[in-house]
């Protein structure tokens, strides 16, 4: 039932990409004329309107949902409606307020009359908006808090030994499952001290990574895609692994025991770069799976247009709805693995006995 209902909601996913294509890249005129070449899909335009960040929230054809924005500039703050951004057809245009701005590429800019971007004006303009992936995370972060809270209420009602019922019997397998072969192996005696933030971290990746493949409101944002996301979430395990290290972890990073000293200060810089370097992993390797999985989704639509035939969809829709399930499964991968190696680095660090030292 669970693989009948994903596979009909990856189908209208695909539907609902087509005809978001189809709206914002109309192909109506007759074949060989100049018009039809500027009406052609343009491929690359729209994937990278669909999976960078906006100002608004598109649901389908002509219809968006408008976001607040706020704009801090050297005239001060400034609040109105992403509405005024553009026309009802999706048009960028100018909004005059403290500056005249408008967005281009899913960003803000201060622009001249002549419609060139102020390069100095907007060096001095900060966004605080709430763009479509801030609104996903609030929502996703609304849903985190409402289910976790009613398994809770479920517990202290009916005790932590009684059969969990209802979503408890989905929850409680999934949390027994990261905290015994994530967190445990990692963390041995200390999972209970990080087990919050291993199962903060997991279930938040995992549901963002949920909601993107979601093809309606309130899906179908690229957060977990977003890079400035997987930054902030390597940067929490940054933190804590580093602020919590022992002293054989500092040790073994600076002055490695039972080395010639020579060889001590050649490693010492290398030790220190990958202290960094596991951070930037986490960041990447996120960000760069869950993107290429909606590119490869929308290149496969595509296909549709730069055929311009119909039945391309015979072979394209079903194929993208097999690649859809395969996302399904790597948004859960991508989220055991970011909760792996953030337990894996941060008890790295706590170990209070390693390994012997070396003797050369």
């Amino acid at each position: 039932m669970v693989a009948a209902f994903s596979i009909c909601i990856l189908f209208f996913y695909n539907i609902s990409l087509a005809q978001e294509a189809h709206s914002s890249h109309p192909a109506e005129q007759q074949p060989n004329t100049k018009q039809d070449k500027e009406d052609e899909l343009d491929v690359a335009g729209t994937i990278l309107e669909h999976i960078r960040d906006d100002h608004s929230w598109h649901l389908w054809g002509h219809t968006s949902i408008p976001l607040p924005v706020i704009l801090k500039t050297d005239k001060g703050l400034e609040v109105f409606s992403s509405a005024r951004l553009s026309d009802e057809h999706h048009n960028p245009v100018v909004y005059n307020g403290n500056y005249p701005y408008q967005q281009i590429e899913g960003r803000i800019k201060v622009v001249n009359e002549d419609g060139s971007i102020n390069a100095e004006a907007s060096k001095k303009l900060y966004d605080f908006s709430i763009t479509k992936n801030v609104l996903s995370m609030l929502i996703s972060v609304a849903l985190l808090i409402i289910v976790f809270l009613g398994v809770a209420r479920a517990y202290k009602k009916t005790g932590v030994s009684s059969a969990p019922k209802g979503f408890q019997s989905f929850i409680e397998p999934v949390i027994i499952f990261i905290r015994d072969e994530v967190a445990r192996p990692c963390l041995g005696h200390q999972t209970d001290r990080f087990m919050p933030f291993i199962l903060n971290i997991f279930f938040f990746i995992w549901i963002n990574n949920l909601l993107g493949i979601v093809p309606f409101f309130p899906g179908g944002a690229n957060l977990s895609g977003n890079i400035a996301f997987t930054f902030t979430l390597a940067l929490f395990t940054f933190v804590i692994t580093n602020v919590n290290g022992k002293g054989d972890y500092w040790k073994h990073i600076f002055w490695m025991p039972g080395l010639p000293v020579p060889l001590k200060i050649f490693l010492m810089p290398i030790e220190l770069l990958g202290v960094f370097i596991k951070a930037i992993s986490l960041t990447i390797r996120l960000f760069a799976n869950i993107t290429a999985g909606h590119i490869l989704v929308l290149s496969l639509v595509s296909l549709i247009f730069i055929f311009k035939a119909i039945s391309a969809s015979v072979v394209v829709v079903p194929f993208t709805v097999f690649i859809g399930l395969i996302e399904l499964l790597v948004g859960f991968i991508q989220a055991f693995i970011f909760a792996m190696l953030s337990a894996l680095y941060i008890g790295m660090a706590i170990e209070e006995n390693h390994e012997q030292d070396l003797v050369l």
